[in-house]
């Protein structure tokens, strides 16, 4: 995963391309302007311009991007954010880790136990089965005697 730099700045290069295609778009489908001498037959021909409908989508799209670039930007350590802050920060997640690592270890150490206890479980019934089936091979039946 990107630093959140690399991250504005792909959301900002993001934004420059939608704004270039938005034009180029909008110049591509926008009616001519008219001029009072000139007659443009290459246009007349042309059917209903969609320019509503990709004036909807970008602006949709440059203002989801904005708002992107604007989280980003939130996200960023502030000016005020001192090495003293800083490092206090870390110390507390790093506090914080090792209680974590802690309550991991016990858990594993629980689950290491109880796996244990599961197996010697299954092995008992294990042995208890083998004895039972050769019990019952080892007695004749009755219709034997």
């Amino acid at each position: 995963m990107a630093d959140r730099l690399t991250q504005l700045q792909d959301a900002v290069n993001s934004l420059a391309d939608q704004f270039c295609n938005a034009i180029g778009v909008l110049q591509q489908f926008a009616p001519p302007a008219s001029f009072s001498n000139i007659q443009t037959a290459i246009n007349k021909d042309q059917p209903a311009n969609p320019t509503e409908e990709y004036a909807q989508l970008f602006a949709a799209l440059i203002a989801r991007t904005a708002k992107d670039v604007d989280v980003l930007i939130d996200s960023l350590p502030s000016e005020e954010s001192t090495a003293v802050l800083q490092a206090a920060s870390l110390r507390q997640l790093e506090e914080e880790n090792h209680e974590a690592a802690a309550r991991l270890e016990e858990v594993v150490f629980r689950g290491d136990m109880l796996l244990k206890r599961i197996q010697h479980a299954l092995a008992d019934i294990a042995q208890s089965q083998l004895r039972t089936r050769s019990g019952a091979t080892g007695q004749p039946s009755p219709a034997e005697s």
